[in-house]
């Protein structure tokens, strides 16, 4: 077993609860209800409490009585936008082929400097990789989700994007090894792998599913996969090295998902007939 103290924030993890069952809550979610469910998985109610308190602060949940008049949180349109956009990314099946590039391609003027970090640190958590100073650049699918953030944040004036391929001197695996860190994406894939694979092969042993372990080991599985497809962006597996970490790790998530998202929707009281990638759901399939 994972201690989650030790490895998940409290914010962290109340944004993935939102994520896999908060948004199928029928009106707010109570105080209280978000402090029994992350009391299950090791976080104290004054953890919650001040978590609670920076996530409404960054506009992302927003205070309502739910229809017991009793105090809760809901998640902000923008909230919702971002977690559908991470939908997306998390239960996006592992790209078969090559299908082109975005660039984005920006010049801040010196009187507003302070955006040039804001702009890297964006498309970085994005996924992007860096071309060239000023030029970045990620698989073409991406587009769509950069227009949305970039957008969102009033950064567009900025920034140009294009789609294209890469006919540039030297293969394009060579110069994905330049353009992204692998080797540092591959040790987060194994420190996943570390993790969460002991967990499914435990479960793998069992017949039974008890809601309350597969919500605990369902969350923090979320918690930790939900980051990684934003530093890993997808790169088709012709221009990965031989035997890339991501597929294990994205195979162990998937595995997790399939046995445990269910049964832990009941102890989190949800439908579990709503969700990410099931009919109903507005999105196909954080990083908030």
């Amino acid at each position: 077993m994972i201690n989650v103290s030790e490895q998940h924030a409290p914010r962290s993890l109340i944004v993935t609860f939102y994520g896999a069952y908060g948004r199928s809550v029928p009106g707010p979610v109570p105080v209280s209800e978000l402090i029994r469910l992350l009391a299950a998985i090791g976080v104290d109610a004054p953890s919650v409490r001040s978590s609670v308190s920076r996530l409404k602060r960054r506009g992302l949940l927003l205070p309502a009585r739910t229809a017991a008049g009793a105090a809760g949180y809901a998640l902000s349109d923008d909230a919702r936008r971002l977690l559908d956009d991470s939908d997306r990314r998390i239960h996006a099946p592992a790209a078969e082929q090559d299908d082109g590039w975005v660039l984005a391609v920006f010049s801040v003027p010196e009187s507003e400097r302070q955006k040039r970090h804001v702009l890297r640190s964006r498309l970085a958590g994005l996924g992007f990789g860096t071309a060239a100073p000023g030029v970045w650049i990620a698989p073409a699918r991406l587009h769509e989700e950069t227009r949305h953030t970039l957008t969102r944040l009033r950064l567009d004036p900025y920034v140009d994007l294009f789609r294209g391929e890469h006919l540039g001197f030297a293969a394009t695996a060579e110069a994905v090894a330049r353009w992204w860190d692998l080797s540092g994406i591959a040790k987060r894939h194994e420190a996943f792998l570390d993790r969460h694979a002991p967990v499914l092969r435990g479960w793998d042993r069992r017949e039974d599913t008890p809601p309350q372990e597969a919500y605990r080991d369902y969350l923090t599985a979320l918690d930790s996969w939900r980051h990684l497809p934003y530093v890993d962006p997808g790169l088709p597996a012709a221009l990965l090295p031989a035997d890339w970490p991501g597929v294990r790790a994205a195979a162990v998530f998937r595995a997790l998902h399939a046995r445990l998202r269910d049964p832990g929707a009941a102890f989190a009281g949800v439908d579990p007939r709503r969700g990410p990638g099931r009919p109903g759901h507005g999105a196909p399939g954080g990083t908030v």
